[in-house]
């Protein structure tokens, strides 16, 4: 990836698709386009929510049409109620290196 990547949290309720080797299908396609998006840099972290079909994600990408146009890769796209949190550098963050959080500095 090339620029100034954008981070999102986004998350994901996935709707009706159905059952069968249909359904299984489905499943096995979004699986797979999930490890090529992760392989690619921008899918970053997944959590499930435990009891739903749903998902939290950390997705980069270098703009907010590179992010949609990834979430629209995805085979079950049609049927997810997506919503993203665009990400911004906080300066308490404790994951900062010394030198850029003023807040760790002796």
């Amino acid at each position: 990836m090339q620029g100034s990547n954008v981070d999102f949290l986004v998350h994901m309720e996935v709707g009706l698709i159905g059952t069968g080797e249909d359904a299984d299908r489905l499943l096995q396609q979004e699986a797979a386009r999930a490890k090529q998006l992760a392989g690619m840099g921008i899918l970053r972290r997944l959590w499930r929510v435990p009891g739903r079909r749903a998902n939290w994600g950390i997705w980069t990408t270098d703009s907010v049409d590179d992010l949609h146009a990834a979430l629209a890769s995805l085979p079950l796209f049609p049927v997810l109620n997506i919503t993203v949190h665009p990400l911004a550098t906080h300066p308490n963050d404790p994951g900062l290196p010394l030198l850029q959080n003023p807040t760790n500095n002796p």
